[in-house]
């Protein structure tokens, strides 16, 4: 039987490990809902439309995959696509403690969604979107850390002012 799985997540940019975890949790699940999560809280450097279009570039050809945003309550959403599974990352220790709460949260408001923590690629571990824009933000190659075209448009986006 086909589940489908939800991966939500603010993808402000899409990263290499973003990726590897989608391929991961397609590998298992077979049907992947890739969410971008409208959060203003986090201040987002590309808009909910830009992140959207990013994904959608950076998995194209993998069928299964969709890519689309949400507001609102996760498991809401969840329920609204018929997922029964969350699919967060784990990437350190530091992680831990955050997806641990945010998981006991989402099984109190719902106990019918399951969440799943897969680890991404070791090549990857230590990858944050927000570790990507402060490097970009000086210049560095971020060839192995993003798909060239999110690069691009880190860069664009960042220096533009």
């Amino acid at each position: 039987m086909c589940q489908i799985a939800l991966y939500p997540g603010t993808f402000d940019p899409v990263t290499n490990g973003h990726i590897d975890l989608i391929c991961r949790a397609h590998d298992i699940f077979g049907e992947v809902v890739v969410a971008v999560a409208h959060n203003p809280h986090k201040k987002p450097t590309f808009s909910v439309a830009e992140r959207v279009a990013m994904l959608e570039k950076a998995t194209a050809g993998m069928p299964g995959v969709t890519i689309t945003h949400f507001d609102g309550l996760v498991v809401d959403f969840a329920h609204k696509i018929k997922a029964k599974v969350l699919v967060r990352g784990l990437r350190m220790l530091s992680d831990f403690e955050y997806e641990f709460q945010m998981a006991l949260t989402n099984r109190k408001l719902s106990n019918d969604i399951e969440t799943i923590f897969l680890m991404p690629h070791e090549s990857y571990s230590y990858l944050s979107a927000k570790l990507i824009k402060e490097a970009a933000g000086l210049g560095a190659d971020l060839s192995n850390f993003v798909p060239e075209f999110v690069g691009k448009a880190l860069r664009k986006k960042l220096f533009r002012k």
